[in-house]
């Protein structure tokens, strides 16, 4: 395969500069490989070719999984290939096996920037200055002008479950395309917004603490305070709550506070500290 700038190597050791760091700045697609793989040798090509015609609008990497063993090990890599794609330093994306170029490219005009993002630039400043009002106006003037423009959806519903409009949040993430409606990103926030559905009605969080202290066996109240947390993201707390109602109410609510964990595993990507140390403790309780 011919050297092409936007094609790079991978390891453990340039994984942080070259995915993390440079998905900041653009969209970074991870192959993971191995020199084994017949499926890999197919796939290869193509995303070579599409990095080479995308002209860096976005980079290509790849990982031989034979060799960084960790990296694989790391992002949950069960089969080959498996092929992620990162954007601000998180996989917001992914597909796994030989896919059709037509797939690669919707995948990939998903997540590479186009005029409308710079609405979505702005209105990311104004919430991150305590503007969501006018970060949700921005957002939604954004999506009007643009309607194909499924990222300032995604951003639009974030803000919307933020600020406790569920509703509006439900109907944007259900004005999704067929392609953004079942990416990671966008199940995650479906999971979020189950969370912000119960924390809208649940009681303050000083009213949960009180509750639960005064009987641990509440576990109405403690599933509540999880949601309460989950908001905030506070996630080791609203798992520790969960936990607890697996431990002594594994029936509460038809095995909620199971299916909330799990939610909340998706809702984190499924990967890191926090999902591997209470997929742990989870599995020791069920065991």
């Amino acid at each position: 395969m011919a050297h092409s700038p936007f094609v790079i190597d991978v390891t453990a050791a340039s994984f942080e500069a070259e995915v993390l760091t440079r998905s900041q700045d653009v969209p970074v697609l991870v192959d993971f490989w191995a020199a084994w793989c017949g499926p890999c040798q197919m796939l290869m090509p193509l995303l070579a070719r599409l990095a080479d015609e995308y002209r860096g609008r976005f980079v290509l990497t790849k990982v031989n999984s034979d060799e960084q063993q960790e990296l694989a090990a790391r992002f949950g890599v069960r089969s080959l290939p498996t092929v992620k794609l990162f954007r601000g330093g998180r996989v917001v994306d992914e597909f796994l096996g030989v896919q059709p170029e037509k797939t690669i490219r919707a995948l990939l005009d998903r997540h590479i920037p186009r005029a409308s993002d710079a609405r979505v630039a702005q209105a990311t400043s104004a919430a991150q200055a305590g503007h969501a009002d006018e970060a949700i106006a921005i957002l939604d003037e954004a999506v009007r002008g643009d309607p194909a423009n499924d990222r300032a959806r995604l951003e639009l519903a974030r803000l919307l479950i933020q600020a406790a409009r569920v509703d509006e949040a439900e109907a944007t993430l259900s004005s999704l395309g067929p392609e953004a409606r079942g990416s990671a990103e966008a199940q995650a926030l479906r999971a979020r917004l189950e969370f912000a559905r119960i924390a809208r009605t649940a009681r303050s969080v000083d009213e949960l603490l009180r509750a639960v202290a005064a009987r641990p066996t509440d576990s109405a109240a403690r599933y509540e305070l999880a949601a309460r947390h989950v908001v905030h993201g506070q996630y080791p707390a609203a798992l520790e709550q969960l936990l607890e109602i697996v431990r002594t109410d594994r029936k509460f609510n038809d095995d909620a506070a199971r299916k909330a964990m799990i939610a909340i595993f998706n809702l984190l990507g499924g990967q890191g500290q926090i999902v591997n140390e209470y997929r742990r403790k989870l599995s020791m309780v069920l065991n």
